[in-house]
């Protein structure tokens, strides 16, 4: 397999009216107590189960009543799962049927055949999620995330709004083009990426793969300078990464985003509509921290990319690039509003 990649700068977000926080805070207000006690539940994700969806044996986890709403809680890189451990519980308890999916490359989530090439490109991550849809014979579903999660959540809602009710997206429209990714950035904005680049390389690829966890735990400082996360909580998510596909899925997202290695031929089609930056037209929620160290644009420069009714929120008190995990409260409350639109 020649490792793919995908360079998307990702469109991240730092704006927001006070109107807007007012609105969200008032909103949080009327449902803290049970917030509060829901994130006291000693199990908030439980068991992880496996279901055979496309090319993969997914594995995931589900909460909440079979037949509640449902919602599906999609991670980033290099995170997993635990980005919803609190998250979850907060939604179980306003009667939502959560799922909370392992990507492909994390966790228990492997490949049906070794023959299957380790794609990382951005259309086989979304095609992932539908074919999750289906195993499971959900038809529709509020669908949210943030990082690689956020951007396959924002390619379910334009490519297939049928089954998509309503989208909460961390840092706004991160749909790709690699024409785009093609033009320079300021020097400033490059540094930023500079894993990107070493991505590129074989030294690269060797380097993440003999120093894993250690790389994680550096991103995650990077993208959310001010989240004090213990030992134990980096932990918990670092096994996630050593699932054998994890570098190579990896690897092969960047470098095709860069335009340096070559996706599957049978997405080629799902990916000239999204050259094209298709609007959403679902009913969305964007969500952005005020210390998302990660590069990311302002909201403005996204807010046409959605057609229906739409709202921006910026976390304020240093929240970084991993809201769920950062400020699930609010988070959860996202989902719920955007239920509601």
């Amino acid at each position: 397999m020649s490792a793919l990649i995908n360079a998307n700068r990702r469109n991240f977000l730092q704006t927001a009216g006070s109107g807007l926080a007012a609105l969200a805070a008032s909103q949080l207000g009327l449902i803290q107590p049970a917030f509060a006690q829901a994130a006291s539940a000693s199990a908030p994700l439980g068991p992880i189960r496996q279901i055979n969806a496309g090319t993969l044996s997914t594995g995931y986890v589900e909460s909440g009543p079979a037949n509640g709403r449902v919602v599906i809680l999609l991670h980033g890189w290099p995170y997993d799962i635990h980005s919803y451990a609190e998250v979850a519980p907060l939604l179980v308890a306003k009667s939502y049927r959560v799922i909370v999916p392992h990507l492909r490359g994390y966790g228990t989530t492997t490949f049906l055949s070794a023959d299957t090439p380790r794609n990382g490109q951005q259309a086989v991550l979304a095609v992932d999620i539908i074919n999750l849809m289906d195993a499971l014979k959900i038809q529709k579903a509020l669908i949210a995330g943030y990082d690689w999660g956020a951007r396959t959540a924002n390619i379910v809602a334009a490519l297939w709004p049928e089954r998509v009710k309503a989208m909460v997206s961390v840092s706004g429209y991160l749909i790709g083009s690699r024409e785009v990714n093609r033009k320079p950035l300021p020097p400033k904005a490059e540094l930023l990426w500079w894993y990107q680049f070493y991505f590129t390389t074989e030294r690269g690829r060797l380097g993440y793969q003999q120093n894993t966890h250690e790389f994680a735990k550096l991103i995650w400082r990077q993208a959310s300078p001010k989240w004090n996360f213990s030992d134990e909580t980096f932990a918990r998510s670092a096994k996630s990464l050593d699932n054998p596909d994890h570098v190579a899925i990896s690897i092969h997202n960047y470098r095709w985003r860069l335009g340096l290695a070559e996706g599957e031929a049978k997405y080629d089609d799902l990916e000239k509509r999204l050259e094209q930056g298709p609007v959403i037209t679902v009913p969305a929620i964007t969500i952005e921290g005020d210390a998302n160290g990660a590069p990311h644009l302002e909201p403005a420069s996204y807010a046409k990319k959605f057609s229906g009714r739409y709202q921006h929120r910026l976390l304020t008190g240093g929240v970084g690039h991993n809201p769920p995990q950062e400020a699930p409260k609010e988070f959860a409350q996202a989902v719920i509003d955007a239920d509601a639109f």
